[in-house]
This record gives structure tokens, sequence and C-alpha cells, in this order.
């Protein structure tokens, strides 16, 4: 596995992780641990953004880290994601990347509040955002 993919794997499993937490917290209505001064994670976990359609926002985050999880884990063993995985991480991660600031922009503006595990993971699917573009820029100069 190339070095690019391993710092996207890692941050791919803290993403998880984090989105996980998230999504356990919201089905279980229980609240969300955070330090006192560091954010609000209860307003920002309670509010009617929390959802879409039903299902916690967190658990589309938790499926977009597994799937990316599972793309850079198969792509060496497979032949369509050997050839097309660097394309699909960036589609992925790129709708990751504006879902996020919409997220962060309800943050500021809206709910007038910041949860710091929110925070992480539009920090996480930046990161492997940026990890894709240079992933794809270095396939093209190979070719």
């Amino acid at each position: 596995m190339k070095k690019l993919s391993i710092i996207a794997l890692a941050a791919a499993i803290i993403g998880a992780l984090d989105a996980a937490y998230l999504t356990w917290v919201k089905l279980s209505h229980n609240e969300v641990l955070c330090a006192p001064g560091i954010g609000d994670c209860y307003t920002v976990n309670t509010s009617r953004y929390s959802e879409l359609y039903g299902i916690p926002v967190a658990v589309f985050g938790l499926a977009t880290f597994l799937l990316i999880i599972a793309i850079l884990v198969l792509e060496p063993r497979l032949p369509f994601l050997e050839e097309n995985g660097s394309l699909i991480l960036f589609g992925i991660s790129l709708i990751g990347v504006i879902y996020s600031a919409y997220l962060s922009y309800l943050e500021e503006f809206v709910i007038h509040a910041w949860c710091p595990y929110c925070v992480l993971s539009a920090i996480v699917i930046t990161i492997i955002f940026i990890i894709s573009i240079m992933r794809l820029k270095q396939e093209g100069s190979q070719d």
C-alpha cells in the first residue's frame, strides 16, 4: 500500500470511529461527551439538522468512511479498484467535503453552535479529499 493510501486509510479509520460514536450517541439518546468550553455538542446533536429523512447524519458519515476504508483496503486486490480507485475516492470525498461545508455553515450561521466531533469529521474528509487529488495527480504524471 502506498504512503498516501496509508495516510488516507488512517484518516478514514479516525473518521469512522468519530462517526460511529456520534451515531451511537444519537441512536441511544445519550449526551455527547464534550469538554466544558469546547463547543456545544448537545445543541448541534439535537438540532433538526442532525437528521436527514429521519436518519442521523452521523450514519451517512459512518457509511462514507467505511466505504472509503473498503476501497482503500480492496484497491490493491481488485483490478477494477486498482484502475478506478483514485477517481472513486475523489468523487466520494468531494461529496463529503461539500456536505461537510454545508453542515459547518449550519453550525456557524443557523445553529450557532459547534460540535468538535463534527469539526473532526470535516477535517478528516478534507484530508482524504486532498489526498485523493494528490493520488490523481501522481497517476496522471505516471501516464
